[in-house]
Parts: structure tokens; C-alpha cells; sequence
């Protein structure tokens, strides 16, 4: 065993201790999660229930937490179209939280809330000027010089 090797083996070690202690840490995640591969030959009637559980399995998957809850607005969401018509993919928000309840089985939960901004990636920081500017530019309307 030369000192490279030894020096290699404690490196590991303390990734390990890295990721352990990263999947404890409190943290917010936004993500896209696409239901339409997940719901694919579902029966109707039981497409919005099994969009519930997979959105919990996506959840703990990504936290680490066998512990998931969902807002209510994230089921209404889910739910909006009927039992059928689920949407093809939901931007939400999932929330590492420490559990304070003293008798609690695990010490971290996640929350899951549906996103406020359903675009995804596409999200822009638009000023009034430019806003101002799209307005006039797409409406065809343009001032005259005098």
C-alpha cells in the first residue's frame, strides 16, 4: 500500500461524509416532472390518484425522504381537468423541511408545492422599457415624427 492509495481511500471517505450530510441539509428544488411517461396506459379512472402517488415517489426519490406531503394547491393542480385529463407535465416545487414533532419517526419531510411559474427554463427578467417597447413593436403601433 503506498501513501497515494492511502491518501485516495481517505478522499473517499470524506465524500462519503459530504453526501450524507448533503441529503440532511434543508433545501428548496424546483423541477419539471413529466406525468404523461408515468400515467402511460393508466386506466381513466385512475389516472389522477396514481399521478398523487407518482408525484410522492418522484419527491422522496429526489430528497431522500420517505417522509412526502403535498399542498393542497398541488392537488387541485393534479385535478383541475378531471380524474382523466391529468396534465402532461407539472412545474413543482419540493421543500426539504426538519420535522419538529418530538415523536416523529424521521427528523426530515418534504413538502411538494406546485411551482408559480409553469414555464420552466423559458423565464426571462423583462424592465418596463423593454416591456414597454414589445407592446409597441407587436401592436403595430408607431408614433410619427413630426
Amino acid at each position: 500500500s503506498s501513501p497515494a492509495s492511502a491518501h485516495s481511500k481517505q478522499a473517499s471517505s470524506s465524500k462519503m461524509v459530504d453526501k450524507k450530510s448533503r441529503s440532511k441539509e434543508v433545501v428548496t428544488r424546483e423541477y419539471t416532472i413529466n406525468l404523461h411517461k408515468r400515467l402511460h396506459g393508466i386506466t381513466f379512472k385512475k389516472r389522477a390518484p396514481r399521478a398523487v402517488k407518482e408525484i410522492k415517489q418522484f419527491a422522496a426519490k429526489m430528497m431522500k425522504t420517505p417522509d412526502v406531503r403535498l399542498d393542497v394547491k398541488l392537488n387541485k393542480a393534479v385535478w383541475r381537468k378531471g380524474v382523466r385529463n391529468v396534465p402532461m407535465r407539472l412545474r413543482i416545487q419540493i421543500s426539504r423541511r426538519r420535522n419538529d414533532d418530538e415523536d416523529a419517526k424521521e427528523e426530515l419531510y418534504s413538502f411538494v408545492t406546485v411551482s408559480d411559474d409553469q414555464s420552466g427554463k423559458l423565464t426571462t427578467v423583462v424592465d418596463e422599457a423593454q416591456a414597454l417597447h414589445l407592446v409597441i413593436h407587436h401592436s403595430g403601433y408607431t408614433q410619427k415624427k413630426k
